[in-house]
């Protein structure tokens, strides 16, 4: 695999990072090292990457807002889609984006277009990519409001278009697979107020800032919400509020939270989390589900 990848390196503008400390792409910055780090260039030459490295472990890495990397590193590749994906069109009722354009970037460009419904999208960490897998939402809007279409490479790594209705897009979830690769996405364009659409991404900022630890190294919320319940809600009356692993500590302002508050691992952070669903168990018979991805052996 190395010697394929070697052969095609002096012929791309990818860049390609070997033995590479991962773990401080992530919000938590914390974590091990990858096999192989790949900043892709564009669609074309991310067509040439997948063909070499077709029968290997990757990932795809977004804005790292998401995710903890375990110590002991990911054993493959991981893949971050780079400015060839950084890119906005407008069609007649349709705006195209870039898989790698984070999500406050869009919602701040749909604002200065007086496009309304993407308003929610400047409460969340992250890029569109991992905005579309996970449906991702907040102050009761999802992604799935707005989305028309995706385009991602298939696991045989081929080019396809695939429409909303086809994605199954539910509760911070969807059926595009790990090894499914979005590129870019279609978004439905609904002309608004400019001056309502920044009274509203402005109180999602406001609201943000009052209830969660967002100057701190986090991931967002760290477990998804039960059916009809609240993580935080069941976290905190467990008790775990300011509980801590190491230099992990469950957030005070907002309970389903983690923070790395200096030095620590991955490890503190897994292990705390572990703790949390083993109390809320124990009290509610709930079972917690992680929305943040661990990667890693």
């Amino acid at each position: 695999m190395d010697k394929n990848l070697l052969k095609i390196i002096s012929k791309l503008k990818s860049k390609f990072y070997f033995d590479y400390n991962i773990g401080k792409l992530t919000w938590f910055r914390t974590g091990g090292k990858a096999k192989i780090f790949i900043l892709v260039e564009n669609s074309d030459e991310l067509e040439i990457i997948l063909n070499e490295i077709k029968d290997e472990n990757y990932y795809v890495l977004g804005s790292g807002s998401n995710l903890l990397i375990r110590d002991s590193g990911f054993n493959g590749i991981v893949l971050k889609l780079g400015k060839g994906f950084n890119i906005f069109n407008i069609f007649e009722n349709k705006l195209e984006v870039g898989a790698s354009i984070l999500d406050i970037n869009l919602s701040n460009f749909a604002l200065k277009n007086n496009f309304e419904g993407f308003e929610f999208l400047s409460g969340i960490p992250g890029s569109i990519g991992g905005a579309i897998k996970m449906n991702a939402g907040c102050f009761g809007s999802e992604t799935k409001d707005i989305l028309d279409s995706v385009e991602i490479y298939t696991s045989n790594f081929e080019k396809k278009i695939i429409k909303r209705k086809d994605i199954n897009l539910e509760y911070r979830s969807s059926n595009i697979q790990n090894d499914q690769i979005i590129t870019k996405a279609k978004f439905d364009i609904k002309f608004g107020n400019s001056i309502n659409i920044k009274e509203k991404m402005e109180y999602i900022k406001e609201k943000r800032l009052l209830s969660q630890p967002i100057k701190y190294k986090t991931s967002g919320s760290t477990f998804k919400n039960p059916p009809n319940l609240f993580a935080a809600k069941l976290i905190e009356e467990s008790g775990c509020k300011g509980l801590t692993f190491g230099d992990a500590v469950v957030s005070q302002k907002h309970a389903n939270f983690l923070i790395n508050k200096g030095n620590a691992t991955a490890s503190d952070l897994e292990n705390l989390g572990k703790i949390i669903i083993e109390k809320v168990y124990k009290k509610f018979n709930v079972k917690l589900n992680w929305e943040v991805k661990i990667i890693g052996e």
